[in-house]
């Protein structure tokens, strides 16, 4: 059978096409393979960032495509139309990390009654995460509106999460105030309800097209356009979270807070904007936050289910406001997939919509 997948070319990402791939028909499938159809799944500047780490991150690895081009990961939910694993049945739903495609096969590994890991060889070398799926078949949390919330904002609250349990477990490094850069990126307002739920004053950063978006989420105390951050007083100990990965926001920030800069946590590329000649800052030095860690220190200290009952906790309390801060728009067919990515690569989405999309 065929696949209809939706690829781009790993040089120049502006360049994309709709191509047919050859699957085994649901007889000819391998034992304990399953073969997924790819329902929905949310395209946010998250999969961009995929894209432009592509290759160190070995995301193109993870669904091949032909020389020169890759397929982006993107998160999304997936029926088995047929199941050669004794238990795994047909007509199954299951979440976790599809192609930008129609179809996919599945090598089920390690299967129990919440989930499944793809053991295909090309999938392996990369974080454990990207190859688990999970059983969801009948659970409200992912069905509906509440589906595409899991979709567009799941993996993005994890990261929110795991930075906000990271400062909170270093007191904040002892800052009074934590700012954070593209505000109105999904990650940040996920952070920024963390950080406002346990009493830290947080300063969003961000456009003047995007103030008033960013003011009416309600979890920010004070809300900073990018050409006014040395407004911002310098008297008191601050941590700056970056998800924009800007080389000359991050500057001019540690210059003007100079030693009060305690924590420069560099999380995103929204803007992509780095130099590779960074110089000497005043200040806490800029680190990489990497969440592979925090998981691993935390899943080692908690115990088996820890961090899946805490993460599970934070995102009762945040996916309510979801409702009131975001809008899903839904696309379906090659057309409507081109038209969301470009607009997405552009950044021509404004940051309360998310596309749910389907290639069929």
């Amino acid at each position: 059978m065929q696949s209809t997948d939706f690829v781009v070319a790993r040089n120049d990402l502006q360049q994309c096409k709709i191509i047919e791939t050859q699957l085994p028909d649901a007889g000819s499938l391998p034992d304990d393979a399953l073969l997924v159809k790819v329902t929905r799944f949310a395209l946010t500047a998250n999969n961009i960032t995929y894209a432009v780490l592509g290759d160190q991150l070995k995301y193109w690895q993870l669904f091949p495509a032909p020389k020169e081009f890759g397929n982006i990961p993107v998160w999304g939910f997936g029926e088995v139309i047929a199941s050669k694993h004794p238990g795994i049945a047909a007509g199954e739903t299951l979440f976790g990390y599809f192609p930008m495609a129609t179809y996919l096969v599945i090598e089920a590994a390690d299967v129990s009654k919440r989930g499944l890991r793809d053991g295909a060889a090309h999938r392996q070398g990369v974080a454990p995460v990207y190859n688990a799926y999970a059983r969801v078949s009948g659970n409200p949390a992912f069905a509906g509106r509440q589906g595409d919330y899991q979709a567009l904002l799941r993996p993005l609250f994890m990261l929110s999460f795991l930075v906000d349990d990271f400062l909170a477990e270093n007191d904040d490094y002892g800052a009074k105030r934590v700012m954070l850069s593209s505000a109105s990126s999904k990650t940040a307002f996920g952070l920024a309800h963390l950080l406002h739920a346990r009493g830290v004053k947080v300063i969003g950063l961000t456009s003047a097209g995007n103030t008033a978006f960013v003011k009416s989420l309600g979890c920010y105390d004070e809300v900073v356009t990018y050409d006014h951050v040395t407004s911002i007083p310098a008297d008191s100990p601050v941590a700056f979270v970056d998800m924009a990965g800007n080389s000359d926001l991050r500057e001019r920030l540690h210059r003007h807070f100079g030693d009060q800069m305690k924590y420069s946590g560099q999380v995103g590329l929204t803007h992509r904007g780095v130099s590779p000649d960074e110089p000497q800052l005043p200040g806490a030095k800029p680190t990489w936050f990497f969440a592979p860690d925090q998981i691993r220190k935390r899943a080692k200290e908690w115990g088996p289910g820890g961090v899946d009952i805490r993460f599970g906790a934070a995102w009762s309390g945040f996916a309510p406001k979801l409702d009131r801060w975001l809008d899903v728009t839904e696309g379906r067919g090659p057309a409507a997939v081109q038209a969301a990515y470009l607009d997405t690569l552009n950044g021509r989405v404004p940051p309360n919509l998310g596309h749910i999309l389907s290639l069929s």
